[in-house]
């Protein structure tokens, strides 16, 4: 079985290359199960809508992670209560709407498949502490007893934080993937234990940006120019940023896991 996971996806121009691109790399790899981080996915880059979310179902997406993002359109908090498809970080306050974690099923509905989103500690919003969110969360989906395969989204700042957890789901999930910084990172592998890994699967949307927002005003703003104003994503051709799984149905874990980068101005 063949996953495919996206990073997050930015504005405009991330949206119209998942739209354009999704549907023919799903056939052309044989994928049988697509994760996409969506909490930039609105048109100024900041959370997603109802209607952001139902057009990636319609072109081949299973389940919508997110990170910090989550809230900021208000639709959302009404919207991730009635979609189970759509994922908040699972160590989010206790009581938040939504589900940080879910079982699914494959598109030909022959295997279970669990996503975990989780939200880093250090330099992000306050959470409660990830490392024990994850322990929860391990006792409670076990791989080969409760779901067929595990995907974790792990919406984090630093790398050391997103490699510790990925070492510490080794074995016991498919994949780990970073979020949130938008830069895809050069360490894709499988663990010693069998898991999937990338510190970050970067982003869906234009490079030729500053993490995807407007180039020309990212630098007036760090120049401090009084022309400067809120960041807006740049619109651009787009990039699609992840990664593909292959997996051992007989373990649940990654037989193999190559980078996905199609479109736009990122080299292959």
């Amino acid at each position: 079985m063949n996953l495919l996971v996206l990073g997050d996806v930015m504005g405009e121009s991330g949206r119209n290359i998942l739209k354009n691109k999704l549907p023919e790399i799903i056939i052309k790899n044989k994928i049988d199960f697509v994760v996409v981080n969506g909490e930039n996915a609105a048109d100024d880059g900041r959370g997603i809508t109802k209607n952001i979310a139902e057009e990636f179902f319609k072109k081949g997406v299973d389940v919508i992670t997110s990170g910090n993002h989550i809230w900021d359109k208000e639709e959302t908090t009404n919207y991730i209560d009635v979609e189970k498809r759509l994922l908040r970080p699972a160590n989010l306050a206790e009581g938040s709407p939504g589900r940080g974690c879910e079982i699914f099923f494959s598109k030909d509905k022959k295997y279970k498949i669990g996503v975990i989103n989780l939200m880093g500690n250090v330099f992000m919003r306050k959470t409660e502490d990830v490392f024990q969110e994850a322990k929860k969360i391990s006792k409670k989906m076990v791989l080969k007893k409760d779901v067929d395969f595990i995907v974790v989204d792990f919406h984090g700042e630093i790398t050391s934080e997103k490699m510790a957890i990925g070492h510490f789901f080794d074995g016991q999930v498919t994949c780990v993937v970073g979020t949130h910084t938008h830069v895809p990172t050069a360490d894709t592998r499988v663990l010693d234990n069998g898991t999937a890994y990338q510190t970050d699967i970067g982003m869906c949307g234009d490079y030729n940006s500053v993490i995807g927002m407007n180039k020309e005003n990212s630098i007036k703003r760090f120049l401090k120019d009084k022309d400067a104003v809120k960041h807006f994503p740049a619109i651009g051709e787009g990039t699609l940023s992840g990664i593909i799984v292959e997996t051992n149905t007989g373990t649940g874990l990654a037989k193999n896991v190559v980078r996905l980068i199609d479109g736009g101005s990122l080299i292959k």
